[in-house]
């Protein structure tokens, strides 16, 4: 009776230990996940920041010129990066604030190319960088 006791106590031990060793590792993976795809959406936004102030600049210089028009595509191509990017923290995610400021990134950097002279570009490029960085502020804790 002592044995069969003693086998029916260490199976529930053993299961719940396999149940908790289980859980660590698909928390572990998400996690994982979650550091490469915010990290990967902060780099694509960064990117896409620097294509819409090249965009801009080459506006201003020659606004039917190759190099607004290079500089337009290359800022389309990056948008369309951030974008995929950003769907992928949303799938990730259900954490409103992470998603709220992962938009905001988007939004704000896809206005850098709007603005009407240097001084408008400096404060929507500030403000882009700013909206990033919010992001990742956001998005750390999800990760530690």
């Amino acid at each position: 009776m002592g044995t069969l006791l003693g086998s029916v106590i260490t199976h529930a031990f053993q299961r719940q230990a396999s149940r908790r060793s289980e859980l660590f590792a698909r928390s572990e993976a998400l996690r994982q996940e979650r550091m490469a795809t915010y990290s990967a959406f902060a780099e694509a936004a960064e990117q896409y920041r620097h294509g819409q102030a090249d965009r801009w600049y080459r506006k201003q210089a020659e606004p039917e010129g190759e190099a607004f028009l290079v500089a337009r595509d290359e800022a389309h191509r990056l948008r369309t990066v951030a974008r995929q990017a950003l769907y992928r923290v949303k799938l990730l995610t259900d954490d409103g604030e992470v998603v709220r400021a992962a938009e905001r990134a988007y939004e704000c950097t896809r206005e850098v190319s709007n603005a009407r002279d240097q001084a408008d570009r400096n404060s929507r490029d500030a403000e882009a960088k700013q909206a990033i960085e919010g992001f990742v502020a956001h998005a750390a804790p999800l990760v530690r």
